[in-house]
């Protein structure tokens, strides 16, 4: 299945990449951690590792841990703006419980 973005993710990544100078693209992955087992990592990568599992979509590259990717198959990646807030929103079909302050998940 893979990992997408919405255009309008895929237009933020791409225009935080221009304005930062540098990097090839979104890693993305999950970590133990919050009352509900897991949480997301996201950040912006400078180079491709070797056993990463790469996505491509509206341009946008993103990479993934193949330790993460059975925990992340077929989300969607968006970026939403609420009022002052802004920030990335995940659509993850895997995720059975999440915690009520939204900060983790478990499948």
């Amino acid at each position: 299945m893979g990992i997408t973005l919405t255009e309008t993710a895929a237009r933020h990544v791409s225009e935080f990449l221009a304005k930062r100078g540098k990097g090839v693209g979104l890693r993305l992955g999950v970590r133990t951690s919050g009352c509900s087992g897991m949480a997301y990592k996201l950040e912006f990568a400078d180079r491709i590792e070797d056993d990463d599992v790469t996505f491509v979509d509206h341009g946008v590259t993103v990479l993934v841990d193949p330790k993460s990717l059975p925990y992340l198959d077929g989300m969607e990646l968006d970026f939403t703006r609420e009022g002052l807030n802004e920030g990335f929103r995940f659509n993850n079909p895997n995720v059975k419980n999440s915690c009520g302050c939204g900060e983790s998940f478990n499948v």
